[in-house]
């Protein structure tokens, strides 16, 4: 098999909050590289989060892509600062919307199959990612949290497209509704990651999983990925309802009251009508 060189310049001059390897013949190791705030995205992070996707599905060199984050964490999810940045200025709140939908049907409609590497917390848009990737592995003590809820924000990232499908309504009604973490062991006991390993062999566990996805039929495997993604594609509607109602209340002061807390690690104190 003459797989081509995978030009990482291409992806590094454009994605700059990203990293980028190639730690095996047609395969892509994609880094979300923010180890000092646990990896939580920035405003340009969530841009190139959303919009890489389109780079490898054009790219005829990767075969396979790994997604893991730097150190110790997968991804903390939203930094807070996009976040008070979204409540203060409308065009922000806007762009990030319109962000998180391409994040979440880019990376479906990506013909080149995923494997992601979750270590540490997996949460909000991070585990976007984690989760809709096409094999998804996780280390045994790994937390995984929506952690939109606690925000004051409905769970709109990409909860309601795969969270039903992977693990039935009840869990993740479960889950979203009272904000209840998983341990990745808890998370491939009820099905929303495919494996779990201990920490230490989940990066060698992906990369063995996506060198046997690189070696395989190319067409067979993306057509089977386009095949199996239809299911999500069918829930499109719903996805596209949940990410229409977070930012209807992003003004809030549920919001505000959410983001402060999580700041201050103290329980939120929200309004309740009649207050």
């Amino acid at each position: 098999m003459n797989t081509p060189t995978i030009d990482l310049a291409r992806y590094s001059g454009r994605f700059s909050s990203l990293k980028f390897a190639a730690p095996a013949p047609g395969i892509l190791d994609l880094v979300i590289a923010n180890a000092r705030r646990a990896n939580a995205a920035t405003e340009s992070m969530h841009r190139d989060l959303a919009l890489v996707w389109r780079e490898i599905d054009v790219d005829d060199s990767v075969r396979a892509v790994v997604v893991r984050g730097e150190g110790a964490n997968f991804s903390s999810g939203g930094d807070f600062d996009m976040i008070e940045h979204m409540i203060a200025d409308e065009a922000t709140l806007i762009r990030v919307w319109k962000e998180a939908s391409d994040l979440v049907y880019n990376l479906i409609n990506c013909s080149k199959p995923v494997v992601s590497a979750i270590r540490g917390s997996a949460v909000g848009a991070g585990l976007a990612i984690a989760l809709l990737a096409d094999v998804s592995i996780a280390a045994e003590d790994a937390l995984i949290l929506d952690g939109h809820t606690r925000l004051g924000v409905a769970a709109g990232d990409h909860a309601v497209i795969i969270w039903p499908l992977l693990c039935g309504l009840a869990k993740a009604r479960y889950h979203l509704l009272t904000n209840k973490p998983l341990s990745g062991k808890e998370a491939e006991r009820i099905g929303l990651v495919a494996l779990c390993v201990p920490d230490a062999e989940v990066a060698p566990t992906a990369l063995d999983v996506a060198r046997t996805l690189a070696a395989g039929s190319a067409t067979a495997v993306r057509w089977t990925k386009h095949a199996l993604n239809n299911w999500l594609r069918l829930a499109g509607p719903s996805f596209d309802t949940s990410l229409n109602l977070k930012p209807r209340n992003s003004k809030a002061s549920d919001v505000r009251e959410g983001v402060a807390a999580a700041r201050g690690k103290r329980p939120a104190n929200f309004e309740h009508p009649g207050d």
